[in-house]
């Protein structure tokens, strides 16, 4: 079967012409000067894609002109959503797959909210188009592929900005401004991190027939074609490590980034980590229900957590990153944070902020993770400034790919039983044949892996 499911002449034709805005790109000009509409995409209609694309028409003035899923369902669903919610009341054009979206309209901005195992290609051919793009995390699911999308980024001069919003988090950016960059943690030397959630999937689904309204094939892409045993989204495509990165891919990227962007952290040294399927042992998930990894860097181990089972270590904080100094702790959740002095003193407390009044919409949106709103926002604002005004957003792809290939060497090192050191100059594991190996992953034919070199 042919993946694309389009006329290959027209996709070409239109992809060339695509392909000569790359060098023109939407000009630098002061924040909030744009006087038309960016025209938006979006790749993935579920949960976090639409959750993303709401956030950004809240803040700025877009026209979304195209979505794009092979689920038809979700996709009608989207586009009826999105006609109430943008200013003009248009109804964007749908695609079953996004390389006809991409070829058909000319977009400044593409959102990808994909299952992980398609980031990077969507990523990429994406910015090929001529867009800047916000990319959900993790980035990739291999670190040559995060690798490919950093580098198409660079040659081709678009802003990427990852969804890590815990660098927009008002309550977290404040402890880092308020705490650590006034110095009241003094030297810190361990940073731990954890999940502690029940959310590992782990059913025994029977195999049935494909739906009308969804084309499976499409949906596996490059992955690894698994037998249909029902619709994949939300959690069941989390639990196979066929197309995520397991709890770890999810949940650490998220506190790791945080952990890194306080503290100006770069790539960890050396990763080692333990783990596997040491309790829930029934159903079809692949994923770890247990692993502990540390990210090494000199003079500080920042130790990651997850049980999929049992109780959290600190109940008010179940997913969360404490940093420790030897002159206080910071303990810092999505809900609050507080710095507790050694020794005695006042304890600094904040909590999460939310924006019910300013945008009460929030309120009857489906499944919106309301302490999470406010961030993306900030995130998306701070997208916006940096197209506009040239420069790094906060999550830049670089960034969002550090903390993405850690936790990808974090598993390798799970499976391999041995520490691992990654080389990003070189692209190899330092001194391991096999590892760096196991940088790429396998793409199911026709797909090919995208290569940094020739993007």
């Amino acid at each position: 079967m042919d993946p694309l499911h389009v006329n290959r002449r027209k996709f070409i034709k239109s992809s060339t012409a695509l392909m000569a805005l790359t060098s023109v790109g939407v000009q630098a000009m002061p924040w909030g000067a744009r006087k038309s509409p960016y025209k938006v995409g979006l790749i993935g209609t579920g949960w976090y894609g639409k959750s993303d694309l709401f956030r950004l028409i809240q803040v700025a003035e877009v026209e979304v002109l195209a979505l794009a899923d092979p689920d038809q369902n979700l996709l009608d669903e989207a586009a009826v959503l999105v006609s109430q919610r943008q200013t003009s009341g248009n109804t964007p054009k749908k695609y079953t797959h996004y390389r006809q979206m991409l070829a058909e309209n000319d977009l400044d901005i593409v959102l990808v909210g994909s299952p992980d195992h398609w980031h990077a290609l969507q990523a990429i051919d994406s910015i090929q188009a001529g867009a800047h793009v916000y990319l959900q995390k993790p980035i990739s699911v291999d670190v040559i592929e995060g690798e490919a999308i950093l580098a198409a980024a660079r040659k081709h001069n678009k802003v990427v900005q990852i969804g890590t919003q815990r660098r927009s988090t008002p309550h977290l950016v404040e402890a880092k401004k308020n705490i650590v960059d006034k110095g009241l943690l003094g030297k810190v030397s361990h940073a731990e991190m954890c999940c502690y959630y029940h959310m590992r999937a782990n059913g025994e689904p029977e195999v049935q027939p494909v739906p009308d309204f969804f084309d499976y094939e499409l949906w596996v892409g490059p992955g690894p074609m698994r037998p249909f045993d029902g619709l994949p989204h939300r959690r069941w495509w989390r639990t196979m490590m066929e197309y995520s990165n397991g709890i770890t891919g999810d949940m650490c990227v998220h506190m790791f980034d945080a952990v890194r962007w306080t503290l100006g952290l770069g790539w960890p040294k050396s990763v080692f980590a333990t783990g596997g399927i040491y309790v829930q042992k029934g159903g079809k998930s692949t994923t770890a229900d247990t692993q502990t990894a540390t990210f090494h860097y000199d003079e500080l181990d920042c130790v990651w957590t997850h049980r999929s089972w049992g109780t959290p270590q600190d109940p008010e904080y179940p997913w969360a990153y404490k940093i420790y100094g030897d002159k206080g702790t910071l303990k810092a959740s999505v809900m609050k944070y507080e710095f507790i002095p050694q020794g005695g003193g006042e304890v600094i407390k904040g909590d999460v902020v939310y924006e019910r009044e300013r945008y009460p919409e929030d309120l009857n949106e489906k499944d919106i993770e309301l302490h999470a709103a406010p961030a993306t926002r900030d995130h998306m604002r701070d997208f916006l400034r940096a197209i506009e005004e040239g420069g790094r957003p906060v999550a830049d792809v670089e960034e969002g790919h550090i903390s993405t290939a850690s936790c990808i060497l974090a598993n390798m090192s799970m499976e391999l039983g041995r520490p691992l050191a990654y080389d990003p100059e070189k692209r190899m594991v330092i001194g391991d044949e096999e590892a760096t190996r196991l940088l790429r992953r396998p793409y199911r034919a026709p797909y090919q892996h995208p290569d940094p070199n020739f993007v």
